[in-house]
């Protein structure tokens, strides 16, 4: 048993083993990475290019800036260089990398200078890491070079440090993915003196820099940026190799952090701060926002789903959770998800706030036991107080919402009003408090703080005494005013909320409905295309937009549905398809790759992988969250509708795969049989003549000649069936159309019957006078010779007997014999290819042709064929054939 444990420590880690088996699929990213301009990553790239290619490697230089740098433009002296792209872009003529003369001229090294550069004109891909990955995946290694300040989790510390905004970004999984991180280092001091020296940028521009940028505070603190994430890099690196090859040693537990995010500018901040705390403590970490049921302003959702997109870009994993308690919700997920840390941004809260409310940091602190709160202030200082910020960001329409409290509260008052000059009520403050819960009941929240102060101002100038001012005179009045006005906001805020719950209920379960409708029509249609037009005009009612849904085929996607039917795919639109099914990743209009297509597609996720792909018509119109989250829903049923018509097409392939070969299996069990008895009883035959020849009698002879001609016979009939059972097979039969006397071919048929199976008595009764049918006499001659040859195998010793007699508009033709039978589950199966009523060991007197035969040149003649059992005598089979009376026909009696 310890050998064993000691086995099973030993073994390599397989997420590990998997990861590496992926990275050996694709190409290698190597990053030459820098803290500033001017360190010099494009010389020391092109140095080592040099040194691989004098050693005879393939590299080719796919686009290097020197930047006017004379020592690094000699560097590219003997090195292949590819041609670079024009474009065209705000009147210049501008010089771009070619992406696909890269992929077309494959070498095994290209050097793609400048990862975070943006792509001009017409590109593929907006970015140019993103050119990179495409080069990666196709098995090219890469070569690059990237300043720390381009990295998206660094952008605003960079710009805080240098003063500078950095607008070229990199997301980190891009370097995080990169096999290879080389640190490229240079003193600051140094630097200065380089840039000085003109061997950076050209003079005007060196002392712009020298001025703002390159400055010692700024390239020290850039430095050690530069230093710390390649530490972690290597770190990565270090463990990859510990997993892969199985070597213990001391691992600590595993950091993992819960950010809180809202839809507030804080968040963008608290994302970033959270990928560098994740970054430096190896740690993984989840984005999470707890949103209330009732539904938040469309440009709060918008600023919430921009910052996920940064959190995901920046590899985290995001969620988001309905729920009023956000204390209660945040605790739940960090203990399911075993955080270590909880992130979350604060900000400064004024004198009466701290009073009268608790931040939710606070409450978090207050609760969170084990677990660590890492609180991200605002760097910029609170300037804005909260009366301001309460006026810029008063709900929309808030007009209406004012002008309906002014009209309930001079409503309420004219009523009042009215109804003093018939009674004096001491509860007519009641009529100001129910126009509070109307204005609120229809204008929301903003209406009902309105009224309130309306109705309060209103009450004290025309029913508290002194009337017609303002002034209280009794104390207990003014206790009365302060009391209503709670009452009033209070109640105001409740139904101001119902209102808005109700709302979203009300949205939530027209989505609801909708989303279980589809899935009704999806759960009753088993047809792919029924599934499609389903999806495409389910989800163009949804979003009120283009949709297009394709499928894969032909190792390529091609449009299978589309709504509107006038919708049409341009070129660019195909390609970013194609590049969602094969990346299984968004592309199209609003994502990084193939912008300029004005439809966004997106890959349809199955269990069993992308099953197809579907575009909606953006054209730099975001969906909004609602619709974001039922366009996911809908696709995600599509995707296994899709995916269940797919695998129901598959089963019908298979079962149909699986009958063929038992007919092949049953026609392989025939021929083995029908075919070696006869070949034996001839050979057997040929043999005794051809050794004893004259020596034996003369009789004997006649009967090895007789059973050679019997046994030809036999094998000639044989493969005659497998012809006819082909010609059926392949819809070939084509029948005539001749006049045929059905009592003709009979006589024919029996007599053919008699010659073959001389033991076997075979009777006829046709009644006289038949008419003419419209027929094949030789189809009709063999069906009935396949049937008397059944009857003589099957029907034991009695007679064979066929009639012939006409009912009605119909000719009437049966076989009967008087043997055991067929069982009545078998009667249903006689006509079907291969069945035979042989013995346990399946073995038989016949191929089981003959009747599946007989049966398909029946049907070829317009006719019917049914078998019956017990015939008479309760034993016996009956086969019966009918056949139509053609409208003109000529008796015999007729042409007589």
């Amino acid at each position: 048993m310890p050998h064993n444990d000691r086995d099973l420590k030993s073994r390599p880690d397989p997420d590990a083993l998997l990861a590496l088996a992926e990275q050996a699929r694709r190409g290698k990213l190597t990053v030459f990475l820098g803290a500033a301009p001017g360190v010099g990553k494009t010389y020391a790239m092109l140095t080592r290019a040099r040194r691989l290619k004098e050693e005879g490697g393939d590299i080719v230089i796919g686009l290097v800036e020197t930047h006017g740098r004379g020592e690094t433009a000699a560097l590219l002296e003997g090195l292949e260089v590819l041609p670079r792209r024009q474009v065209l872009h705000n009147g210049r003529t501008l010089h771009e990398f070619d992406l696909d003369a890269a992929l077309a001229r494959r070498p095994r090294v290209i050097l793609v200078d400048e990862l975070a550069h943006t792509n001009f004109g017409e590109s593929r891909h907006p970015k140019r890491y993103q050119d990179i990955e495409e080069l990666v995946d196709a098995g090219i290694d890469v070569w690059t070079a990237l300043n720390i300040q381009h990295l998206e989790s660094l952008s605003d510390v960079v710009a805080h440090i240098a003063g500078v905004p950095v607008r070229e970004r990199v997301p980190d999984t891009v370097l995080n993915r990169a096999d290879d991180v080389l640190l490229v280092d240079l003193p600051p001091a140094e630097l200065i003196e380089r840039l000085k020296e003109g061997k950076v940028y050209l003079p005007d521009n060196a002392k712009r820099a020298a001025d703002r940028f390159f400055r010692l505070g700024n390239l020290t603190a850039l430095r050690e940026l530069a230093l710390r994430r390649t530490a972690d890099r290597v770190d990565d690196q270090m463990v990859d190799y510990l997993r892969q090859n199985a070597i213990e040693g001391p691992w600590g537990a595993a950091e993992r952090l819960l950010v809180c995010i809202g839809p507030d500018p804080l968040s963008e901040k608290v994302v970033r701060t959270a990928s560098r705390l994740a970054s430096s403590l190896n740690a993984d970490w989840i984005v999470v926002s707890v949103e209330r049921a009732e539904a938040e302003s469309s440009g709060a959702m918008r600023k919430l789903d921009e910052t996920f997109r940064l959190a995901e870009q920046l590899g985290a994993e995001t969620r988001r959770i309905i729920g009023n308690d956000f204390v209660e919700e945040i605790l739940k997920l960090a203990r399911r998800e075993h955080a270590t840390q909880i992130v979350i941004g604060t900000r400064r809260h004024y004198f009466p706030l701290r009073l009268f409310r608790r931040s939710l940091p606070d409450a978090l602190a207050a609760r969170a036991a084990g677990i660590a709160i890492h609180l991200v202030t605002d760097g910029s200082a609170p300037a804005v107080k909260p009366a301001a910020r309460r006026r810029s960001t008063l709900p929309d329409g808030w007009g209406r919402g004012v002008a309906i409290a002014t009209g309930t509260a001079a409503a309420a008052t004219a009523v009042g009003l009215l109804i003093e000059q018939f009674v004096v009520l001491q509860n007519i403050s009641l009529l100001f408090l129910l126009a509070v819960l109307v204005s609120a009941t229809y204008a929301g929240y903003v209406a009902a703080i309105a009224a309130a102060l309306i109705s309060i101002l209103a009450y004290n100038f025309c029913f508290i005494e002194p009337v017609g001012t303002f002034t209280v005179a009794e104390p207990h009045e003014v206790f009365a005013l302060f009391v209503f006005l709670a009452a009033a906001m209070l109640a105001g805020g409740l139904a101001s909320r119902v209102r808005e719950q109700a709302k979203t209920a009300r949205r939530r379960a027209a989505a609801t409905q909708a989303l279980y409708d589809f899935s009704r029509k999806l759960s009753g249609t088993a047809n792919a295309e029924d599934v499609l037009w389903a999806a495409v005009t389910q989800i163009h009612a949804t979003l009120r937009r283009n949709a297009a849904l394709l499928l894969p085929e032909d190792g390529d996607v091609r449009l299978m549905a589309a709504w509107p039917l006038d919708t049409e795919l341009g070129l660019t639109d195909t390609m970013a398809g194609r590049w969602a099914f094969e990346k299984k990743e968004a592309a199209g209009n609003g994502t990084g790759t193939l912008p300029n297509s004005p439809f966004q597609f997106r890959p349809l996720m199955s269990p069993h992988g992308v099953v197809g792909v579907f575009g909606f018509l953006q054209e730099d119109k975001p969906l909004e969250i609602n619709e974001e989250r039922a366009l996911a829903a809908i696709l995600d049923q599509t995707a296994i509708a899709v995916d269940r018509a797919r695998l129901s097409r598959e089963i019908l392939d298979q079962a149909a795969q699986l009958e063929g070969e038992k007919f092949l299996a049953a026609l392989l069990s025939s021929i083995s049989h029908d075919l070696r008895t006869p070949l034996a009883t001839i050979t057997g035959a040929v043999t005794s003549l051809r050794q004893l020849g004259e020596r034996m009698p003369e009789e004997s002879r006649d009967d090895l000649l007789k059973s050679i001609e019997e046994e030809s016979g036999r094998l000639t009939r044989f493969v005659a069936n497998l012809l006819d059972m082909t010609r059926i097979e392949a819809g070939t039969v084509n029948a005539k159309r001749d006049w045929v006397d059905v009592a003709d071919v009979v006589h024919s048929a029996v007599e053919r019957a008699r010659k073959y199976f001389p033991g076997r008595v075979f009777e006829t009764s046709i009644a006289p006078d038949l008419p003419l049918i419209r027929g094949d006499s030789v189809l009709l001659g063999q069906v009935i010779f396949n049937l008397l040859d059944n009857a003589n195998r099957f029907g034991g010793d009695e007679p064979v007997s066929v009639y012939g007699r006409r009912e009605e508009d119909e000719i009437v033709l049966s076989v009967t014999d008087l043997g055991k039978g067929i069982a009545p589950a078998d009667l249903d199966h006689v006509f079907d290819k291969f069945f035979r009523k042989g013995k346990p060991d399946g073995r038989s007197l016949g191929t089981g042709l003959g009747l599946s035969i007989s049966k398909g040149f029946v049907e070829a003649m317009d006719g019917r064929i049914k078998a019956e059992s017990p015939a008479m005598k309760r034993r016996g089979t009956r086969i019966s054939m009918r056949f139509p009376v053609a409208e003109t026909c000529i008796t015999e009696k007729e042409r007589g």
